[in-house]
């Protein structure tokens, strides 16, 4: 992919990640380091909690489809890291055996005006599984570097 900048992002621009699937090993061992609710895990624990099984984290979630969209190359030349989100929710329960993609739609693009070696692009996230179901939305601000001279 081409190194994308700040001035590379416009409103209305749409990318879409490739798919991946979540084991029940995944969401297992991050539980364990990171989320140890027994829903997150224990199979036999979780089927008597409100979801009937096994769910991952939603902290999990969220860095997983992150990791989708940095792994497409779009932020990996620009990105300064990010001042923060807006309006995380998590629809549904994500699952093992789940095929999570990400869709990532451009909302609002400024320059900085401090500081003109960068810009703030906020875009809207949609995590969908593999039925075409929502399970975690999001805004988000990214802090892009500006083209080199």
């Amino acid at each position: 992919m081409a190194e994308l900048y700040f001035e590379d992002f416009k409103v209305g621009d749409r990318f879409v990640t490739p798919g991946k699937t979540l084991t029940e090993k995944e969401i297992i061992d991050f539980a364990r380091v990171y989320d140890p609710q027994e829903f997150h895990l224990d199979p036999v624990a979780a089927k008597q909690t409100i979801y009937g099984g096994l769910i991952a984290s939603g902290f999990q979630t969220l860095a997983f489809g992150f990791r989708l969209v940095y792994d497409t190359g779009i932020l990996t030349a620009a990105s300064m890291g990010s001042p923060g989100f807006d309006e995380l929710r998590w629809l549904k329960p994500v699952r093992p055996g789940d095929t999570l993609h990400v869709e990532m739609e451009v909302t609002e693009s400024r320059p900085s005006q401090s500081k003109p070696d960068r810009g703030i692009m906020r875009a809207a996230y949609r995590y969908l599984n593999q039925k075409g179901e929502a399970v975690l939305t999001y805004t988000a601000m990214h802090l892009l570097k500006r083209k080199p001279a």
